[in-house]
């Protein structure tokens, strides 16, 4: 299987890249189960967090160029449309999921591999992590929301000098210029990344979506339109079962238990 799923009794599901001996570069096959995969967990009420990850040695090299190479020698025309069949859904599918998704960035993350973490609400980073816009190096420009992500995590000039020079950023670096949000030794990476993915899990995660909603909406928009998705997430997470206990609760004194409703 080119993905690995484990469900775990805490609510959170984690995805893992599974083609470690090509550092789980991204075939056909790959990006398919890895969009399937996204989608169902979206819509399965017992998932209320998401951990995206790589197993072996790298999170993932982006696309499996040897496949790659292959189809556009042969005429096919799956290599000229697969951003629009299969990164852009999967881009979507990550930064509309409505739960928290997690990236447990285990190695190298290259290109659309990289872009994939990008688009996560949070980034871990294990110490031997490395991040590389490699897109440039083989004469193509920015795909899987890139151009509109990294700008916004790390600032315009520092994208452009990551796409047009193709330097690598360690994990360090990441961490120092807002890349990521933690970096932990390679060995703990799992278990820090599951701790925060099960805190998550037991939060108020209709809040969290209406959250995303409105961070995703406002990042492109004008004040008013931002203005405009807060009014109605805010009366949408106003209205959820959630919003009532974390209230009860906060004047109880108490934890508050959530459901997800």
């Amino acid at each position: 299987m080119t993905v690995l799923e484990s469900v775990d009794l805490d609510g959170v599901r984690t995805l893992t890249l599974n083609r470690p001996d090509a550092y789980n570069s991204l075939t056909v096959e790959l990006k398919e189960a890895l969009l399937t995969a996204l989608r169902e967990a979206g819509q399965d009420d017992s998932v209320r967090a998401v951990v995206l990850t790589g197993a072996g040695k790298a999170f993932c090299a982006g696309q499996d160029l040897k496949e790659h190479l292959a189809l556009l020698e042969a005429g096919d025309p799956t290599p000229l449309s697969t951003v629009t069949e299969h990164y852009n859904p999967i881009v979507t599918a990550i930064t509309e999921l409505p739960k928290p998704i997690i990236a447990a960035v285990n190695g190298m993350a290259a290109g659309a591999g990289a872009s994939f973490s990008y688009a996560c609400d949070l980034r871990i980073a294990a110490d031997n992590a490395k991040f590389l816009m490699a897109f440039a190096s083989i004469g193509l420009t920015a795909d899987s929301g890139a151009a509109w992500t990294l700008p916004r995590l790390v600032g315009y000039g520092r994208a452009m000098e990551m796409m047009l020079l193709g330097k690598p950023v360690d994990a360090a670096e990441a961490l120092r210029v807002g890349m990521v949000n933690q970096v932990v030794p390679a060995a703990e990476l799992l278990s820090t990344t599951h701790a925060l993915a099960s805190r998550l899990a037991a939060g108020a995660t209709t809040a969290y979506a209406k959250i995303k909603e409105a961070m995703l909406a406002s990042a492109g928009g004008t004040l008013g339109e931002g203005l405009a998705v807060e009014g109605r997430t805010q009366a949408e997470a106003g209205a959820s079962a959630d919003h009532r206990e974390g209230v009860a609760a906060f004047v109880a004194k108490r934890k508050p238990e959530f459901t997800g409703k």
